[in-house]
C-alpha cells in the first residue's frame, strides 16, 4: 500500500481547539466553499473512501496447498514412477497429493475482506453548505473545510469539528467500544483526551441517534479515524498457527530423515546387492512412498473440517480452518466488554428513594424481573406499601421518549438505550403512562442534564416530572419524598453518599423529581425548575453481564485460560464489570493514557501483571496483544467493533460478535459467534483441544503405519530379498487406512477433564518422547511381524503375490486394531464402555474389511495391486497379530502410566 498523501490543510487535535480556530485554519468560509474551491482542494487530497483490499487470485489460493515440504517429495515420487513407465504409481500418488490440495482449498473459503467490510460502514450521502445552498452531494466528494449539516438517524460521512448542536448524541461504539450515545457539544477538550471524550468532535462511519448539528470537516478517506484503523488493518502481520508452526517442523524433518535413508537404502542395494538400478529406483521410490504419510495432510485438513462443523452446530462459524485447533491451544482471551461480555442492553439494577434501597431483577429489554427489597430476597414489592418507589419509576416512564418492542422473540428499543432501560424498568412495575398527558417539554441537552415534561394526570392536576443527573435536581430541590411522613426537608449529604456509592460500582446514575404546576399553565420553561422541586430517588443502571459469561469464564480460569477485559469505557465501569464477572478480585486498572507512556518492555510487564485496561483506543488493543504474544502467549481476541479489528486480524484466534458485530470485524476475525455468547468460546476451546488431540490420535495412528512400511522396504534392501511390499501396494494399504481408520478418530468425544488440564505450553512438541516411543515401538511391532510372516510364508514355498497379499492384510489387521489404542493417548483402552464410545471407529472397521476382501479377491484389483487369493488360514494369521498387537500396546500403556 503506498504511504497516504498529506491532507490539506491539516489540523493537529482539532478537538482541542476552539471553533472560531478551526474555521480560521481550514479557510471554511460562512457561506461554505464555493465549486472551484472545493474541486481543487478533491484534486489535491483526493476521495473521501479507503483503498481497497488486495485479494489473493484463486490460482494462487490453491496451488499455495501445494506449498508443503512432504508434498514436494511426493511430487518427486511420481515424477521418477512416471519416467520408469509405472503410470499406476504415478497416477495413485498425484491422486493423493491433488485431493489434498482441493480438500484445503474449498474448506479454506474465501479470502480476507476486513478493508471491504469497513467501506461498507461509510456513509452515501452527505448535506453539505456550498456557495450559500445546502446541497446534497456524494460523500466521497467532501473535502476539508465543508461544512456538513448532521442530522438524526445518518451516518457522519467524515471525520469533522463540531460548531453547533442541538441535542446532538452520536453512537460511537464501533470506534470506542462505549454502549451509550455519546452527548456532543462544541466545547474544546484537552489534546490528550481519548476518542471517547473528544465531545466535540463526530468521527466518520458513525451513527447519529438523536438531535442535530453542523459541523466543519477536519479529515477525510484514509486520514479519518475509521481510516487510521483500516490502515492498521491493512499493516498488520498475522502470524502462523502453533499447529501450523509444528507441522511445519515435523514435515521439514521428516522429510529430510525419509529422503536421507533412501539414498543410503540405495547405495546399501548398489554395493552388497545385485540390484538393478531400475529395481533400486523403484525400492527408494517404495520407502519413501512408505515413510511419508501422504495421508496426514487431507486427515489434518478433514479433522478440522468437522469440527468447524461441529463448531458451527454450537453457534461458532468458523472462517479458517486453522482457528478451530488454535483455539485449543489459547492461554490468554482479551475481551471487549460491550456487547461481547455484557449484552449491550442498558438496564435498571438499582433504586434508592429517601426509605430504603431496592433491586430489579432481570437483564436487558425483555420486561421480565422483579422489583424486590435488597434485605427481603425473592419477594415482589407492594408498590401501595411503598407509593414512594412507584412514584419514582413513575417519574423515570413519563419523563420518556423511547419505546420497547419485542420483535423476532427480541426486544429492542427505539430510542436512546439509557431511556430503554427507563421504560424496561416501568414494565417490570407496571406502570402505565398513556393516560399521562403532555402539555410541554423541555428536552434533554448536554449543558444542563436534564429533561422535563409537563404532564396533566388522571385526576386533571397538572404536574412536572424531571429526570436527569443527580448534581443537578439536587441543585434545584428543597425536600424528599419520604417513606412514612410525606414529603420533608432535603438531605443533600445522604443522596450524595448514594450516588458515589452506585457510581463506584459502575453504574449511570440518575434521578428523578417532580413539583405541581400552576392552574392553566401550557408552557414549560427552565425557570419554572429552577427550585421547590421535591427529589424522589435514585436509578442505578448498568449494561450488564451476560449471566452465562460468568461461569465460562470460571471455566477458562479452571482451564489455566486468563481472560483480560480491553474496553473503551470508564475504568469505574471497567472494574465493576470485572469484579462481578470473575475477571479480577481488586481495583486495579490500566488506562489508555497509562499504556501511551508505557515504553514496550514495561508494557509487556503491565499485559502480564493487570487483567482490565480501560479507555483504550484501536492502537493499545493492538499493542497489549502484540505484548502478550512477545510473552509467549496465544492469544485470542474478541470484540465487535471497527476498533477491535487491527487486534483481531493480529490475534492468534479473532473472534467476532456476529449479532452485533460490524461487518469490518467480522471479516478481521477468523471465528464469528453466531449468538454473541462468550458461552460459546468456552467450548470453542474445548471443541480445539479436542481436534487437537484427535490429529495427536491421528498422527500417533499413521505414523506407525509408515514406520512399519518403512521397516519392510528397509530390512528387504539390507537383506537383499525380493520386497515384500511393492510401492502400489503401499499406497494401497496408506490410502484404505487414512480414508477408514484414521478418519474414524476425527469423530472422538473429547477425552474426560479436557477443559480441567492447562493449556498447552506455546512451543511444546506436537508428540513428545513418550509418543515417539511408541511410534517407534509399534512401528517395529506392526513391521517386524509382516517382515517375519513374509519370510515364513515364502519359506513353505508359498507365491511371491500370495505372501505379498498376506503381508498387506498383516499391516493392515495391525493398525485395524492399534486403531483402539489410538482412541485413548494415555488411558487404557479396554474397559467396555470405551471401546464402543466412537461408533465410527467400528464402522471404519467394517468398511476397511470390505475394501480387503475386494484388495484379496477381485481380479481387478489383482491385476492392479498384484494381489492374490487368500486361503482361510491365512486370514488367520493376520487378525491373531492384530490381536496381539492391541494387547502389548496396552501393557506398553500400562507401563509407561506408572513408570513416567
Amino acid at each position: 500500500m503506498t504511504a497516504p498523501q498529506e491532507p490539506l490543510y491539516q489540523t493537529d487535535n482539532p478537538h482541542h481547539i476552539d471553533p472560531d480556530q478551526i474555521i480560521k485554519q481550514l479557510d471554511s468560509p460562512t457561506k461554505g466553499l464555493s465549486q472551484s474551491e472545493a474541486q481543487r482542494r478533491l484534486e489535491k487530497v483526493g476521495y473521501n473512501r479507503l483503498p481497497a483490499a488486495e485479494k489473493e487470485g484463486i490460482l494462487k489460493r490453491f496451488f499455495k496447498h501445494f506449498h508443503n515440504l512432504l508434498i514436494y517429495v511426493l511430487l518427486a515420487a511420481a515424477l521418477l514412477t512416471a519416467l520408469l513407465g509405472h503410470w499406476i504409481d504415478t497416477g495413485v500418488i498425484l491422486a493423493v497429493v491433488i485431493i489434498n490440495a482441493a480438500i484445503g482449498f474449498i474448506q479454506e473459503g474465501k479470502a480476507e475482506e476486513a478493508l471491504e467490510g469497513i467501506r461498507k460502514m461509510l456513509s452515501l450521502q452527505a448535506l453539505v453548505l456550498r456557495e450559500g445552498r445546502w446541497v446534497e452531494i456524494n460523500a466521497e466528494e467532501l473535502v476539508p473545510g465543508d461544512r456538513v449539516k448532521l442530522r438524526s438517524g445518518n451516518r457522519v460521512p467524515a471525520d469533522m469539528r463540531l460548531i453547533e448542536t442541538t441535542h446532538l448524541q452520536i453512537e460511537e461504539s464501533a470506534l470506542t467500544g462505549e454502549s451509550m450515545a455519546a452527548d456532543k457539544s462544541t466545547a474544546a477538550v484537552a489534546a490528550d483526551a481519548g476518542i471517547g471524550d473528544r465531545y466535540g468532535m463526530a468521527f466518520s462511519g458513525t451513527l447519529i441517534t438523536t438531535g442535530r448539528g453542523i459541523g466543519v470537516v477536519t479529515a477525510t478517506g484514509i486520514h479519518t479515524e475509521i481510516g487510521r484503523i483500516n490502515t492498521m488493518i491493512a499493516e498488520v502481520e498475522k502470524i502462523a498457527t502453533p499447529l501450523t508452526r509444528q507441522m511445519n517442523s515435523f514435515g521439514k524433518l521428516l522429510s529430510v530423515v525419509i529422503v536421507g535413508m533412501a539414498v543410503v537404502m540405495w547405495f546399501i542395494g548398489w554395493f552388497f546387492h545385485e540390484y538393478t538400478v531400475g529395481e533400486l529406483f523403484l525400492s527408494a521410490i517404495g520407502f519413501a512412498v512408505a515413510a511419508i504419510p501422504e495421508g496426514l495432510p487431507a486427515i489434518f485438513t478433514i479433522t478440522l473440517a468437522l469440527g468447524v462443523q461441529r463448531m458451527a452446530r454450537r453457534n461458532a462459524i468458523t472462517r479458517r480452518l486453522s482457528a478451530i485447533e488454535t483455539l485449543g491451544s489459547v492461554t490468554v482471551i482479551c475481551s471487549d466488554k460491550t456487547g461481547t461480555l455484557t449484552r449491550n442492553e442498558m438496564t435498571a439494577r438499582h433504586l434508592v428513594t429517601a426509605g430504603d434501597s431496592y433491586e430489579v431483577g432481570g437483564t436487558g429489554y425483555a420486561p421480565e424481573g422483579i422489583i424486590t427489597h435488597q434485605d427481603h430476597g425473592d419477594k415482589a414489592l407492594n408498590f401501595k406499601e411503598h407509593p414512594e418507589v412507584f412514584n419514582l419509576i413513575e417519574t423515570m416512564a413519563v419523563c420518556n421518549d423511547s419505546e420497547i418492542v419485542e420483535k423476532d422473540q427480541q426486544w429492542q428499543v427505539t430510542g436512546e438505550p439509557t431511556e430503554g432501560a427507563l421504560r424496561t424498568l416501568a414494565a417490570k412495575a407496571a406502570v402505565d403512562d398513556s393516560h399521562y398527558e403532555r402539555v410541554a417539554t423541555i428536552p434533554f441537552e448536554s449543558h444542563n442534564k436534564f429533561m422535563a415534561t409537563l404532564n396533566r394526570v388522571a385526576d386533571g392536576e397538572l404536574m412536572i416530572f424531571v429526570k436527569g443527573a443527580p448534581d443537578q435536581l439536587l441543585d434545584r430541590s428543597s425536600f424528599q419524598r419520604s417513606t412514612a411522613n410525606g414529603d420533608e426537608p432535603l438531605d443533600r449529604s445522604f443522596w450524595e453518599d448514594h450516588v458515589e456509592k452506585l457510581s463506584s460500582q459502575g453504574l449511570r446514575v440518575l434521578a428523578a423529581a417532580v413539583r405541581p404546576a400552576k392552574e392553566g399553565q401550557d408552557a414549560l420553561n427552565i425557570s419554572d425548575i429552577d427550585s421547590d422541586l421535591t427529589f424522589l430517588g435514585l436509578v442505578g443502571i448498568i449494561d450488564p453481564p451476560r449471566p452465562e459469561a460468568i461461569n465460562s469464564i470460571a471455566i477458562c480460569h479452571q482451564a489455566g485460560i486468563q481472560v483480560k477485559m480491553i474496553t473503551g469505557d470508564h475504568a469505574g465501569t471497567a472494574v465493576a464489570i470485572g469484579r462481578e464477572m470473575g475477571i479480577t478480585e481488586t481495583d486495579q486498572v490500566i488506562t489508555g493514557t497509562e499504556l501511551e507512556k508505557a515504553s514496550d518492555e514495561e508494557l509487556h510487564q503491565l499485559a502480564k501483571d493487570y487483567n482490565i485496561f480501560a479507555r483504550t483506543s484501536p492502537e493499545h488493543k493492538l499493542r497489549l496483544v502484540k505484548a502478550l504474544q512477545a510473552n509467549g502467549e496465544v492469544v485470542a481476541m474478541t470484540g465487535d467493533g471497527v476498533n477491535d479489528a487491527p487486534a483481531l486480524k493480529r490475534a492468534d484466534v479473532g473472534i467476532a460478535m456476529g449479532i452485533k458485530g460490524t461487518e469490518a470485524t467480522k471479516e478481521a476475525a477468523e471465528v464469528v459467534l453466531a449468538d454473541d455468547n462468550f458461552t460459546s468460546i468456552e467450548r470453542a476451546i474445548e471443541e480445539g483441544r479436542t481436534i487437537y488431540d484427535n490429529l495427536r490420535k491421528a498422527i500417533l495412528f499413521i505414523l506407525p503405519t509408515n514406520g512399519a512400511e518403512g521397516l519392510v522396504i528397509l530390512t528387504a534392501i539390507i537383506l537383499g530379498i525380493a520386497l515384500p511390499l511393492t510401492p502400489v501396494q503401499i499406497l494401497w494399504v496408506n490410502m484404505v487406512t487414512a480414508v477408514t481408520l484414521a478418519l474414524a478418530l476425527a469423530f472422538e468425544p473429547p477425552e474426560p477433564g479436557v477443559m480441567e488440564r492447562p493449556p498447552r505450553q506455546p512451543g511444546t512438541s506436537i508428540l513428545g518422547g513418550i509418543f515417539v516411543w511408541r511410534i517407534i515401538f509399534v512401528s517395529i511391532l506392526i513391521g517386524g511381524a509382516t517382515i517375519a510372516i513374509f519370510l515364513y510364508e515364502r519359506s513353505l514355498d508359498l507365491s511371491l503375490d500370495m505372501a505379498r497379499t498376506l503381508a498387506v492384510n498383516t499391516l493392515v489387521c495391525g493398525q485395524a486394531f492399534y486403531l483402539f489404542n489410538s482412541r485413548y493417548l494415555k488411558r487404557t483402552s479396554l474397559k467396555p464402555g470405551r471401546l464402543i464410545a466412537n461408533p465410527a471407529a467400528w464402522v471404519a472397521v467394517a468398511v476397511l474389511a470390505c475394501f480387503q476382501l475386494l484388495f484379496v479377491y477381485a481380479p481387478i484389483m489383482q491385476l492392479w495391486f498384484g494381489s492374490a487369493p487368500l486361503e482361510a488360514r491365512h486370514w488367520l494369521i493376520p487378525l491373531g497379530i492384530g490381536a496381539a498387537v492391541f494387547l502389548i500396546v496396552e501393557a506398553e500403556k500400562l507401563l509407561t502410566r506408572r513408570w513416567l
